[in-house]
């Protein structure tokens, strides 16, 4: 492969094993807010001391630890909401050893990246595939420097991974920063008190099968009535039977609302959280339950009728139809999404995106070929040096939400989605369909080449547009030259489509026409061998 990395197979992505719907609970009363307050307040208090409980214990914890962290919380909660809460201390604890591990790669990368970089001298030229020296002695001694730093973390990082040790904030390591910082966020100490508050409580429980209506820490009704089960010490609160309190509000989901209804109809497990937004003062419900998951198509069959390249961008995703043959078929497409603003405007524009796109494929009955893009490798700023710009442009493309809102949209619309190899796609698109896809009337750009690209190489086809041509006398013995067709695709040996336009003075229109007739060819065992005007062999003897 001349230096090049070996290209992976391109595969099917399977569909999502899990849905979350929300609504807003509306009509709450102020008595239904404080109860709703004072419960999270509660558990989010236990929880925060199960947290500390579970993060202690690190690599020792075993089944007997979690039965006797739940034990010790059952008195002053209910062994349900225990349950719920050692469970959520658990998966944060999980979370945090992920964590813990990508930051120990990102470190590992960056002192390879440093390191390589000073053994070269000043002003080396690097490549496409590594950096070269630094410009300056000056930049060389800082980086030095810096390598000492990462070298530190690495051996702190790696000593609290053997031990078991996680760092962890409940509410969230952003917003404790943004204490020091509330000039800059615009928040006053009362507006950031209210949101550490709302991020630390605890109102979640999860379903179990054949409970009525799925949950019964938290139930929903078919009809929408919310209520909870209050803990021990708030039981004098209760406004219904079994010291329950039954909400105001009533939620009705409008997406998947039937799954939903069908679900707790039939006594099945369903999880519910409840959560208040103070930036607009609102309360909401989530749902989330298991499904079966989606079974895949095999690839041949998301072949069949051809694919829909994407390209992903910072700012877009270009997308190009391909028929199975891997030839470019209408015009290219631009979807934009604005990532700027709050993650739930971005988490809005990507949504938007997704969906145009999903509804041009539904409508040709076509699949998605997608890169799977994974930035583990560049995400330590040593890789790029100083181009920070870029390093901007890497950071904010939202990878890992396009991915799984685009598996989780696709499965509801059953358009399968294929995941292909990024390697070269941008380079190898650019270099072979930019200019052959360029007119007067269109102006192809590098990120439309590169859908190209990705949907040749999901549909198994080379990216690059005919193989070298074969040598004139075997060309029998080579075949077609052409990878646009298969073999015994009707007119694939057929003549190139006349031209519309001047042709040039040299070779005369329709001079061609007999090019693909092998009848017409002197060649051996063809009938124009046995014209009249052919002349007869020489004989060998008299």
């Amino acid at each position: 492969m001349g230096g090049l990395r070996e290209v992976a197979a391109s595969f099917v992505v399977p569909g999502s094993s899990g849905v979350a719907v929300r609504d807003r609970l509306k009509g709450l009363t102020v008595a239904d807010e404080e109860v709703l307050r004072l419960v999270g307040d509660l558990l989010g208090t236990l929880a925060s001391r199960d947290l500390k409980a579970r993060c202690a214990a690190g690599l020792e914890h075993d089944s007997k630890a979690w039965a006797e962290r739940k034990w010790s919380l059952t008195g002053e909660s209910s062994s349900r909401w225990a349950g719920s809460i050692t469970k959520a201390s658990h998966d944060q604890w999980a979370l945090a050893r992920r964590g813990q591990l990508a930051h120990i790669h990102s470190l590992e990368a960056g002192i390879a990246t440093i390191t390589r970089r000073l053994s070269l001298p000043l002003g080396t030229k690097g490549s496409r595939q590594a950096p070269g020296g630094y410009r300056s002695r000056q930049e060389w001694f800082a980086k030095s420097r810096r390598l000492h730093a990462l070298e530190d973390r690495l051996q702190t990082a790696r000593a609290d991974r053997e031990r078991g040790v996680v760092h962890v904030v409940r509410g969230g390591k952003q917003l404790l920063n943004t204490r020091h910082h509330l000039a800059q966020a615009g928040l006053g100490e009362e507006q950031w008190r209210a949101r550490w508050e709302a991020g630390r409580r605890f109102l979640a429980a999860d379903g179990e099968s054949g409970i009525r209506f799925g949950n019964l820490t938290i139930r929903v009704t078919p009809d929408g009535e919310v209520s909870l089960r209050l803990p021990a010490p708030l039981v004098h609160l209760a406004n219904a039977a079994h010291g329950r309190y039954v909400l105001a509000a009533r939620v009705s989901f409008m997406h998947r609302g039937e799954d939903w209804r069908d679900r707790v109809s039939g006594n099945r497990a369903v999880a519910y959280r409840i959560h208040e937004d103070t930036a607009r003062g609102r309360w909401y419900l989530t749902a989330s339950w298991t499904i079966p998951p989606t079974k895949t198509v095999p690839l041949e069959a998301a072949r069949a009728n051809g694919m829909i390249g994407v390209d992903t961008n910072a700012d877009h995703l270009a997308a190009w139809r391909l028929d199975r043959h891997g030839n470019p078929v209408g015009q290219p497409l631009r979807f934009d999404y604005d990532l700027s603003g709050t993650a739930t405007h971005r988490d809005a524009q990507v949504r938007h995106a997704l969906i145009r796109l999903l509804h041009w494929a539904k409508r040709h009955q076509l699949a998605i070929a997608i890169e799977d893009l994974d930035f583990t490798a560049e995400t330590t700023r040593e890789k790029h040096g100083r181009k920070k710009r870029f390093r901007k442009l890497i950071s904010g493309m939202p990878t890992s939400r396009l991915r799984a809102r685009l598996v989780s949209m696709a499965a509801e619309l059953a358009i399968p989605i294929v995941a292909v190899d990024p390697a070269y796609t941008s380079r190898w698109g650019a270099q072979h369909w930019k200019q052959p896809l360029t007119s007067k009337s269109r102006k192809t750009t590098r990120h439309d080449a590169a859908a190209v690209a990705i949907g040749r190489r999901a549909l198994g086809h080379p990216i690059r547009r005919r193989t070298a041509p074969p040598r004139t006398h075997r060309s029998d013995g080579y075949g077609h030259r052409t990878v646009q067709a298969e073999p015994g695709i009707p007119g694939r040996e057929g003549n190139r489509p006349r031209v519309p336009g001047p042709r040039t003075r040299s070779v005369p229109p329709g001079c061609g026409a007999k090019a693909v007739d092998q009848n017409a060819q002197h060649r051996s065992g063809r009938s124009a061998e046995h014209e009249p005007w052919q002349q007869d062999s020489l004989p060998l003897s008299p």
